[in-house]
Protein backbone atom coordinates (compact mmCIF):
# COMPACT_ATOMS: atom_id res chain seq x y z
CA UNK A 1 0.00 0.00 0.00
CA UNK A 2 1.45 3.38 -0.96
CA UNK A 3 1.12 6.56 1.09
CA UNK A 4 -1.88 7.90 -0.83
CA UNK A 5 -3.75 4.60 -0.39
CA UNK A 6 -2.97 4.57 3.33
CA UNK A 7 -4.21 8.15 3.69
CA UNK A 8 -7.43 7.26 1.83
CA UNK A 9 -8.04 4.25 4.09
CA UNK A 10 -7.45 6.38 7.17
CA UNK A 11 -10.18 8.77 5.98
CA UNK A 12 -12.62 5.86 5.59
CA UNK A 13 -12.11 4.39 9.07
CA UNK A 14 -11.92 5.78 12.58
CA UNK A 15 -10.41 2.83 14.40
CA UNK A 16 -12.99 0.11 13.69
CA UNK A 17 -15.80 2.49 12.69
CA UNK A 18 -16.62 3.11 9.03
CA UNK A 19 -16.98 6.72 8.01
CA UNK A 20 -19.92 6.16 5.64
CA UNK A 21 -22.07 4.30 8.19
CA UNK A 22 -24.43 5.85 10.71
CA UNK A 23 -23.07 4.80 14.09
CA UNK A 24 -25.39 3.40 16.76
CA UNK A 25 -23.21 1.55 19.28
CA UNK A 26 -24.74 -1.68 20.56
CA UNK A 27 -24.17 -3.07 24.05
CA UNK A 28 -24.19 -6.56 22.55
CA UNK A 29 -20.57 -7.30 21.76
CA UNK A 30 -17.44 -8.79 23.28
CA UNK A 31 -13.73 -9.18 22.82
CA UNK A 32 -12.34 -11.38 20.09
CA UNK A 33 -10.02 -14.17 21.28
CA UNK A 34 -6.38 -13.04 21.49
CA UNK A 35 -4.55 -13.29 18.20
CA UNK A 36 -7.72 -13.64 16.12
CA UNK A 37 -7.42 -12.76 12.43
CA UNK A 38 -10.64 -11.39 10.97
CA UNK A 39 -10.90 -13.15 7.61
CA UNK A 40 -14.62 -13.90 7.08
CA UNK A 41 -17.61 -11.76 6.09
CA UNK A 42 -21.04 -13.20 6.90
CA UNK A 43 -24.10 -11.90 5.03
CA UNK A 44 -27.50 -12.09 6.75
CA UNK A 45 -31.07 -10.96 6.11
CA UNK A 46 -33.37 -9.42 8.72
CA UNK A 47 -36.56 -7.40 8.94
CA UNK A 48 -38.83 -6.61 11.87
CA UNK A 49 -41.59 -7.59 11.82
CA UNK A 50 -40.61 -10.09 9.10
CA UNK A 51 -41.33 -8.66 5.65
CA UNK A 52 -41.97 -5.11 6.87
CA UNK A 53 -39.37 -2.57 5.82
CA UNK A 54 -38.31 0.96 6.59
CA UNK A 55 -38.96 1.17 10.31
CA UNK A 56 -36.49 1.54 13.20
CA UNK A 57 -37.13 -1.89 14.72
CA UNK A 58 -33.89 -3.57 13.61
CA UNK A 59 -31.84 -0.71 14.99
CA UNK A 60 -33.87 -0.92 18.20
CA UNK A 61 -33.27 -4.67 18.45
CA UNK A 62 -29.51 -4.27 18.11
CA UNK A 63 -29.47 -1.45 20.69
CA UNK A 64 -31.73 -3.30 23.19
CA UNK A 65 -34.45 -0.64 22.92
CA UNK A 66 -37.12 -2.61 21.03
CA UNK A 67 -40.62 -2.41 22.53
CA UNK A 68 -41.50 -6.09 22.87
CA UNK A 69 -45.19 -5.19 23.14
CA UNK A 70 -45.31 -3.22 19.88
CA UNK A 71 -46.07 -6.24 17.66
CA UNK A 72 -47.18 -9.83 18.34
CA UNK A 73 -44.10 -11.20 16.57
CA UNK A 74 -41.82 -9.47 19.06
CA UNK A 75 -43.12 -11.74 21.82
CA UNK A 76 -41.42 -14.65 20.04
CA UNK A 77 -38.02 -12.94 20.36
CA UNK A 78 -38.53 -11.16 23.68
CA UNK A 79 -35.26 -10.67 25.53
CA UNK A 80 -33.08 -11.53 22.54
CA UNK A 81 -29.68 -9.83 22.71
CA UNK A 82 -28.00 -9.78 19.32
CA UNK A 83 -26.04 -7.45 17.08
CA UNK A 84 -24.26 -7.20 13.78
CA UNK A 85 -21.40 -4.99 12.78
CA UNK A 86 -23.43 -3.50 9.92
CA UNK A 87 -27.02 -3.21 8.67
CA UNK A 88 -27.98 -2.14 5.13
CA UNK A 89 -31.52 -0.87 4.58
CA UNK A 90 -33.51 -1.29 1.36
CA UNK A 91 -32.45 2.17 0.16
CA UNK A 92 -28.78 1.34 0.70
CA UNK A 93 -28.42 3.33 3.91
CA UNK A 94 -25.69 1.85 6.09
CA UNK A 95 -25.65 1.55 9.89
CA UNK A 96 -22.87 0.30 12.15
CA UNK A 97 -23.43 -1.10 15.64
CA UNK A 98 -20.15 -2.74 16.67
CA UNK A 99 -16.50 -1.77 16.19
CA UNK A 100 -14.99 -4.13 13.62
CA UNK A 101 -12.24 -4.93 16.07
CA UNK A 102 -14.82 -6.39 18.46
CA UNK A 103 -16.93 -9.53 18.36
CA UNK A 104 -20.57 -8.91 17.38
CA UNK A 105 -23.31 -11.42 18.22
CA UNK A 106 -24.65 -12.30 14.76
CA UNK A 107 -23.64 -15.84 13.83
CA UNK A 108 -24.71 -17.88 16.85
CA UNK A 109 -23.84 -21.57 16.80
CA UNK A 110 -21.81 -21.88 13.61
CA UNK A 111 -19.08 -23.77 11.79
CA UNK A 112 -17.25 -22.93 8.59
CA UNK A 113 -14.12 -24.27 6.92
CA UNK A 114 -13.11 -26.32 9.94
CA UNK A 115 -13.71 -23.64 12.57
CA UNK A 116 -16.50 -23.21 15.10
CA UNK A 117 -17.83 -19.96 16.57
CA UNK A 118 -17.70 -17.78 13.48
CA UNK A 119 -18.43 -14.68 15.57
CA UNK A 120 -14.83 -14.86 16.73
CA UNK A 121 -13.25 -14.18 13.34
CA UNK A 122 -15.97 -12.61 11.20
CA UNK A 123 -17.69 -9.36 10.31
CA UNK A 124 -21.49 -9.64 10.27
CA UNK A 125 -23.52 -7.66 7.72
CA UNK A 126 -27.32 -7.68 7.86
CA UNK A 127 -29.41 -6.79 4.82
CA UNK A 128 -32.96 -5.58 5.30
CA UNK A 129 -34.98 -8.39 3.75
CA UNK A 130 -36.37 -11.87 4.27
CA UNK A 131 -34.96 -15.36 3.80
CA UNK A 132 -35.15 -16.22 0.11
CA UNK A 133 -36.40 -12.77 -0.90
CA UNK A 134 -34.90 -10.37 -3.42
CA UNK A 135 -32.68 -7.46 -2.48
CA UNK A 136 -32.38 -3.97 -3.91
CA UNK A 137 -29.65 -2.72 -6.23
CA UNK A 138 -28.84 0.00 -3.70
CA UNK A 139 -28.17 -2.68 -1.10
CA UNK A 140 -25.73 -4.52 -3.38
CA UNK A 141 -23.94 -1.27 -4.14
CA UNK A 142 -23.48 -0.48 -0.46
CA UNK A 143 -22.53 -4.07 0.35
CA UNK A 144 -19.93 -4.19 -2.41
CA UNK A 145 -18.32 -0.92 -1.33
CA UNK A 146 -18.33 -2.02 2.29
CA UNK A 147 -16.79 -5.42 1.54
CA UNK A 148 -14.03 -3.80 -0.50
CA UNK A 149 -13.28 -1.39 2.34
CA UNK A 150 -13.27 -4.22 4.87
CA UNK A 151 -10.85 -6.19 2.71
CA UNK A 152 -8.52 -3.18 2.72
CA UNK A 153 -8.56 -3.18 6.53
CA UNK A 154 -8.60 -6.91 7.30
CA UNK A 155 -7.23 -10.10 5.84
CA UNK A 156 -10.57 -11.08 4.30
CA UNK A 157 -10.33 -14.47 2.61
CA UNK A 158 -13.93 -15.71 2.70
CA UNK A 159 -17.50 -14.45 2.35
CA UNK A 160 -20.54 -16.59 3.11
CA UNK A 161 -24.20 -16.41 4.01
CA UNK A 162 -25.61 -17.27 7.41
CA UNK A 163 -27.10 -20.33 5.70
CA UNK A 164 -23.60 -21.59 4.86
CA UNK A 165 -22.15 -21.30 8.36
CA UNK A 166 -25.26 -22.57 10.16
CA UNK A 167 -26.96 -24.98 7.72
CA UNK A 168 -30.20 -26.64 8.84
CA UNK A 169 -30.60 -23.81 11.36
CA UNK A 170 -30.53 -20.65 9.25
CA UNK A 171 -31.65 -19.93 5.67
CA UNK A 172 -30.58 -16.35 5.10
CA UNK A 173 -29.96 -14.53 2.93
CA UNK A 174 -31.36 -17.37 0.81
CA UNK A 175 -31.89 -18.09 -2.85
CA UNK A 176 -33.02 -14.54 -3.64
CA UNK A 177 -29.54 -13.19 -2.94
CA UNK A 178 -27.50 -12.69 -6.12
CA UNK A 179 -24.03 -14.00 -5.29
CA UNK A 180 -22.93 -13.72 -8.92
CA UNK A 181 -23.74 -10.01 -8.99
CA UNK A 182 -21.81 -9.45 -5.76
CA UNK A 183 -18.82 -11.43 -6.98
CA UNK A 184 -18.69 -9.53 -10.24
CA UNK A 185 -19.05 -6.20 -8.43
CA UNK A 186 -16.15 -7.04 -6.14
CA UNK A 187 -14.01 -8.84 -8.70
CA UNK A 188 -13.09 -11.42 -6.09
CA UNK A 189 -12.12 -14.95 -7.21
CA UNK A 190 -14.50 -17.83 -6.58
CA UNK A 191 -12.21 -19.23 -3.87
CA UNK A 192 -13.55 -16.51 -1.55
CA UNK A 193 -17.09 -17.90 -1.81
CA UNK A 194 -18.80 -21.00 -0.35
CA UNK A 195 -18.10 -24.27 -2.12
CA UNK A 196 -21.79 -24.75 -2.88
CA UNK A 197 -21.83 -21.52 -4.90
CA UNK A 198 -18.75 -22.01 -7.01
CA UNK A 199 -20.61 -23.86 -9.76
CA UNK A 200 -22.89 -20.88 -10.41
CA UNK A 201 -20.34 -18.09 -10.03
CA UNK A 202 -18.42 -16.71 -12.94
CA UNK A 203 -14.79 -17.89 -13.13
Amino acid sequence: MNNSEAERDNTLWRSGWYRFARAMPSPNFGLRPPGTVVDLIVVHAISLPPGQYGGPEVQQLFSNTLDWNAHPYFETIRGLEVSAHFYIQRNGELWQFVDCGARAWHAGRSHYLGRDNCNDHSIGIELEGIDGGLFETAQYETLSSLCASLAAQHNIQHIAGHEHIAPNRKADPGEGFDWTFLQQSLGWPTKYFPEVLKAVLAP
